[in-house]
This record gives structure tokens, sequence and C-alpha cells, in this order.
């Protein structure tokens, strides 16, 4: 370890504005010291002791992603600087290097410790100080802000979305119910026309045994083309047209033929009850058939809105532990049904899951803002038609969730900064820039994962890397 001049200070752009009793200062208290590759001169976590200045060779900076370390900056420029960069700052941050100094050739540095560098800073720079730290705090607020607003925003549109999903079932469900109130009150009308007709115990026990049958008909009734919809119901208009029934005969037909009612089966009917009586016997059992069909209305439109409420349970985890095992397609699934809404109708959703992928450890609800990022990001460069693919996959210990759209892909020179804090390519008021910095955030510190682009026209792919194990 030696010292340095004053004279090589000055030759340095950091150091060539300082006054002499400065220099003096940097004189008195530095380091020089040589490292020899491959030992790094610190590493990343580590406790910042000290702030460093290069004076010769070459170095490079490290950072750690998915336990491997990943190039940033490779330079041999004199003067430049790493280490205890915030030491200015003191207890108000965390004091631990953020990167790894590594020398690729034998090199010089100047040390300058940071309990001591820091303070002098203050002291020597205290209009300049005051606005760096303002700066960083007041961009740390920012993003807290803008990354807050952004959820709110978010939800807002994820909850304008569920709600126009829930509508259409629960009115559905409104409709069908109003509708079988009527259909019931007219069953009990026909059945009080039958029995006038003295239709004896024996067949109206038949007459009650087919109406069963006609309700289990209705519930497994065979999905017909329109052609073939349009064949029975013409054929069982003449049936009924030659039993002398010709009021609303068509209406009769559509919901006979509805509920899975043939010809023959409607002749064993009508040998049940007397020729008078045939017209209120095919119309009790079609009311039978409508109340099938409208109650199976009602049960999808209760199943689809206890989806949507599971759906929207699953997508937000509020009733689960914030860190659990967890299967990856259920988020992946429950945020496709939370962005419904958001999807154009000209975007195709196509999911390659591998169902054979373990559960595995993370935060759920942060997951899903993931997935939500991606999925919104892709949906945007898109537009209004495209392929929307979700693909699961396994890569040694690593589970992966790649996002890929059909759009126009990311331009080179943009690439290097989309996971920068409030860098957007949306107008201005459309984007805030947090998206992929959340996301990227949540995988790589929380999950210890990694987000990797692959974008060229019509190709562009984030793959979400997690570690099946914690």
């Amino acid at each position: 370890m030696t010292s340095i001049s004053k004279d090589e200070l000055r030759k340095l752009f950091l150091f060539e504005a300082l006054s002499e009793e400065q220099l003096q200062w940097i004189v008195d208290h530095g380091t020089v010291v040589e490292y020899e590759p491959p030992e790094p001169v610190y590493r990343e976590g580590e406790p910042a002791t000290c702030f460093i200045v290069l004076l010769a060779g070459a170095i490079s900076l490290t950072r750690l992603v998915h336990g491997q370390e990943v190039e940033f900056t490779r330079t041999d420029q004199l003067g430049v600087y790493a280490g205890a960069t915030q030491a200015y700052l003191g207890e108000q941050v965390d004091q631990t290097y953020p990167n790894s100094l590594k020398p690729l050739t034998p090199v010089r540095v100047l040390e300058l410790p940071a309990d001591e560098f820091g303070p002098i800073l203050r002291k020597w720079f205290p209009m300049g100080m005051h606005l760096l730290e303002g700066l960083f705090f007041g961009m740390r607020a920012t993003q807290t802000v803008v990354g807050e607003r952004e959820r709110l925003l978010a939800l807002g549109s994820l909850s304008a979305g569920l709600t126009h999903e829930l509508n259409n079932p629960a009115s559905a469900a409104v409709r069908a119910t109003a509708a079988l109130r009527d259909k019931v009150a007219g069953m009990r009308h026909k059945l009080a026309m039958i029995a006038d007709g003295k239709i004896d115990a024996r067949r109206l026990h038949r007459l009650v045994e087919c109406q069963e049958l006609a309700v289990k008909r209705a519930a497994n009734a065979p999905k017909l083309s329109a052609l073939e919809t349009t064949d029975a119901e013409d054929k069982l208009v003449d049936w009924l047209e030659e039993r002398g029934i010709t009021v609303n005969v068509y209406d009769l037909a559509s919901t006979l033929v509805a509920g899975d009612a043939s010809i023959a089966w409607l002749e064993e009917i009508a040998e049940t009850v007397s020729a008078t009586d045939v017209e209120a016997a095919m119309r009790w059992l079609a009311y039978t058939i409508e109340t099938e069909l409208l109650m199976g209305e009602i049960d999808d439109a209760v199943g689809r809105i206890s989806g949507l409420v599971h759906a929207a349970k699953q997508y937000s985890q509020l009733d689960r532990a914030p860190h659990q095992v967890m299967d990856v397609h259920e988020l992946l699934d429950s945020t496709l049904v939370m962005l419904t809404a958001k999807i154009p109708p000209d975007v195709t959703v196509v999911k390659e899951y591998d169902r054979t992928l373990p559960d595995i450890p993370g935060y759920p609800a942060e997951l899903n803002q993931v997935w939500t990022n991606l999925i919104d990001n892709a949906l945007s460069a898109m537009g209004e038609r495209g392929t929307l693919t979700i693909r699961t996959e396994r890569d040694s210990d690593q589970l992966i969730v790649s996002v890929i759209d059909t759009g126009p892909g990311i331009p080179p020179e943009i690439r290097p900064r989309i996971f920068e804090p409030f860098f957007t390519t949306k107008p201005v008021g459309e984007g805030t820039g947090l998206g992929l910095d959340i996301s990227y955030r949540i995988v790589v510190n929380k999950h210890g994962g990694d987000i990797r682009v692959d974008s060229a026209p019509g190709n562009t792919t984030f793959s979400v890397h997690l570690p099946i194990t914690d």
C-alpha cells in the first residue's frame, strides 16, 4: 500500500476542480492498493467500507442474477469510481456494495474510507449533497407513489373487467329465473287442464313418468346443427298439425326438439291421454322441457359466476399466506380470467402448459402482478389482432413461464432500457414505465429468478425463470 500525490490526483477528472486543502485531505486519508486478478476488490452485498477510484489497469463490474454473475461494465478509464458511492447518505440507507468489482489486469486503485469520505463530502459540497440527497430520496418516493398508483389503476381496470364478466351471467340468471317462474305457472295450469280430462290414475302415472323422462332427455339433449334442427322441427310441426295442434305450433315444436323429444316418443305419450287432451299434454311436456332448459341456464350462469369469483380470489390471494407452494398454471389461468375484458376479439390465446411441472414455492399474489404486466404489455404491442401464447416448461432446476406475442417487436435501440424505472414507449399519461421494473424486482429480488427477453418482428418472448426449490 502506498500514498498518492496531489499532482497525480489533479490528472483525474473526479478531483481536478478540488482546492489544495481538499486534495491534501484526499492524500492524507487515501490509500493506493494494488490488486491482481482474479481476486475481486470487493463483492456484492458486503459492507461498503471504501470509495474506490481506478488509477491504473482495467476492471469489470458485475451483479448476481439467479446465482450467475452478469457483467454490466468493463473499463480502463482512469478516474472511474465505484464502491461506497452512497457514503454521503450515511445511515439513511443500507451501506453495502451494490455490485462486485474485479480486476481484469493488475490494477492500482485509490481507496478512501467510507465513514470519513461521506461526511467530508457533505462538508465540502453542502448544496450539492442536499441536491443529490433530494434527488435520491425523491426518486425513491416517486417510484413508490407511482408504483402504488399503477397498481391502483391496474386494479381499477381489472375490477371493471371483472364486473363486466360477472354482469353477463348474472343478467342471464335473472332473465332465466323470470322466465322459469312463468313456465312453472303455465305448467301448473296445464296439469289442471289434464286433470279435468278425466285421466285415470294409471294414465296419469304414466304421464308423470313421461315428464320425468322429458327432464332427463332435456338435460342430455345432443347439440344439433342448424340444418338438423330445422329438419327436426319441420317434421314435428307436421306431426302436431295432424293432431289438430295449430296455435303457436312452431314455438312448441322448437321447444320439443330442444328437449330431444322424438316423434316416436311423443306417439307413446299421445296414447296415454285421450285425443282431446293431446295438445294439453304436449304443451305440458313443453313447459317441463323449458323449465329444465331454463334451470340449466341458471346453473351455467351461477357456475360461471362462481368460477369468476374463484379466479378473483386466486388472483388476489387474499385468503392465503403471502408465501406458499403454488401451482403456476392456476395463477396464469386466474390472471387470464381477470384480463378477459381487455383481450380483443381478434386476439387468440394459446395455452401451452406442461402439466407435469411441480408446484413451486413463492409469492403468488406478486407473481400474478408479473403475469398481468407481461400479458398487458403483449396485448398493447399486438393491438387488436394477433396471437398471445402462454407457455410453461422446465429447464433443469428452473420453471419457465413464457409470454409470447406476435406484435412488431422491441426495437434493438431501446431493448437495453426496457427494465429501467419510468422508461416507457407509451404516450404521456398512458404508461408509468414501472411495469417491467416492478416485475423484474419481484422475480429477481424476491424469488431469486430471472426475466429474459428475445424479440423479433412477429415474435417477442418474455421468459420468467423461477427456481423450483426455495
